[in-house]
Formats: C-alpha cells, structure tokens, sequence
C-alpha cells in the first residue's frame, strides 16, 4: 500500500472529519481563558492535541467493538454513521487498529500527565476520566442507556472545562454554564446517528436512547434538546451570563429548523434521514465555532 493510500485508511480509521468536533471544544476552552486574561498558545495546543488524540482513540476502539460484535456487518454506511468498514474491507488487521486505539489513548494521557504538572490535579482526574469512557464507551456504557450522556460529558463538556483549567487553573461558574450548550449538541451528534443502525445495534447487543425509545418518540426528543440549547443560549444572554456577542452562534438555526422538520418527518426512512444528519454536523460544528468566535472577539 503506497503512502496516499496509507494516510486515506487510516484517516477513515479514525474518522477524521469527526475529529474537528474535538477542535472547536478546545476552542471554546481557549476562548473562555482568552476572554478571562489567561490564554497560553503552548498549553492550547497541547490540549489540541490531546483531545484530538482522545478522540481519535474513543472512534478506533468503537470500531474494534463493532467489528467484534457484528456492528459493522450489519450496519447500512451513510456518510455519517456505520462506521468505516476499514476492517471489514481487510485494509487493516485488528492488531494494527488495537496497537494504534492503545497508542493514541496513551499519547493523550502522556499530554495529560504534563498539563497536570503545569496547570492542577483536575486534569489527571479528567484524563482517567476520559480514558475509561474511550476504553469501555462501545463494550459497556452503551449497553445500560448512558451512552449519549457519556458523549455529551466526556466528549463535550469535560473538554471545554479541562481546557480552560488547563490555562487558568481553576473552575468558574461561566466556563460550566458555556459547557452545557455544546455537551449537549455533542449527545445530539451521537443520538441522531443512531438511527439508521438502529436495528444492528440493537442486533450487536447495545441498549441506547434509540432503542429504548423508538425513533418516533426519539425525534421528538432530538427536535426538543435542540430547541432547549437555542433557548439555552439566548437565557443566558438575557440573564447577563453570557456575552451578548455569543448571539452570534443561533446563525446555525436555519441549519436546525432543517434538521428538525426531516428528523420528524422522515426518522424510519434511510435515504431521507442522510440529510438531517449532515444538517446535524453542521448545527454541532458550526455552533461550537461560533461560540469560541465570539468568546475570542469578545
């Protein structure tokens, strides 16, 4: 396999696109610090780079799990769920994915280590934190319901919270409160990918939201948590809490009425839900951006 070729497998190994999701968490991190005085370039970019690391691990070992399980046999691919079919493909063996799932969660967990030095203890409490949810995500917290809750948490909120600790060495009431809008669009992201595996997960022995649910009930569910982080947002300007410039981030809106009015219309239909969950990366992204924009023009 030449070197284009290489670098293609292991991009879709690791679903790099969905690797910018760890990006813009960091960004509102920094962006927080930034707007509080407290912004370090070196300690920003290992918290970068450690994010992205960990999120590349949670996708690797969710790939094994599924391959082991079945998943990704059974799953119909859309350009946003289903997996990569790396393994199923025979373009990489399992013991090359295991090796580089370990080599990433270590190499977060190295950076971790180093900003727990420089910056508190929280980070440590956060990387092992992080590193059993990467680690036990796919085999464990997505068989008892908490699968989408872990996400928002792990791969959301506690990103933004850690980064900002990392630079300024404490907690504040404002970095939580601007944590809870992207943590939750980042449950979002995962939920609404759920539904065209539905029955394969449910097949692989998982026992999510979705399943529980039913996708009827789940798209009122999606529609309504998307609703509640708009209104979120907006409360929190109203009450003083947050910059008024943050206003900014409701520009994804359209892209969310767009989400919103197929999810409900279409949630059993495959081909028609493909859209809803592109208008999805967009709202999650985009929202994200936005409001670290609007925290560094502040």
């Amino acid at each position: 396999m030449n070197i284009p070729n290489t670098i293609k497998v292991w991009a879709g190994q690791i679903r790099a696109p969905f690797l910018l999701l760890a990006v813009v968490l960091v960004m509102i991190g920094g962006g927080v610090a930034h707007d509080n005085g407290s912004f370090d370039f070196l300690i920003f970019s290992l918290c970068l780079l450690g994010a992205v690391l960990a999120h590349a691990s949670v996708n690797i070992f969710n790939e094994l799990s599924d391959h082991r399980t079945g998943i990704d046999s059974r799953t119909r691919r859309t350009p946003f769920s289903g997996g990569s079919g790396t393994l199923q493909a025979g373009l990489l063996t399992v013991r090359q994915v295991t090796v580089a799932a370990w080599g990433t969660l270590l190499s977060a967990f190295i950076i971790g280590a180093y900003l727990t030095l420089v910056s508190g203890w929280l980070i440590l409490v956060l990387a092992v934190i992080g590193g059993l949810v990467s680690v036990f995500y796919t085999s464990h917290v997505t068989r008892f319901a908490l699968g989408e809750l872990a996400s928002g948490i792990c791969l959301g909120s506690l990103v933004v919270i850690g980064t900002y600790y990392a630079m300024t060495g404490q907690v504040s009431g404002e970095v939580i409160l601007v944590s809870i809008p992207p943590g939750l669009l980042t449950a979002l992201l995962l939920f609404l990918n759920e539904f065209p595996d539905l029955e394969a997960d449910k097949a692989g022995g998982r026992r999510h939201l979705l399943i529980l649910l039913g996708r009827k009930k789940a798209a009122v569910v999606y529609v309504l948590s998307l609703a509640t982080c708009y209104f979120f947002i907006l409360l929190m300007v109203l009450a003083g809490a947050f910059p008024a410039v943050i206003l900014i981030s409701l520009l994804t809106v359209p892209l969310a009425v767009k989400a919103a009015r197929t999810t409900l219309k279409h949630h059993d239909a495959f081909e028609e839900m493909i859209p809803a969950q592109g208008a999805n990366v967009g709202i999650v992204l985009g929202t994200d951006l936005l409001i670290a924009i609007a925290y560094f023009i502040h």
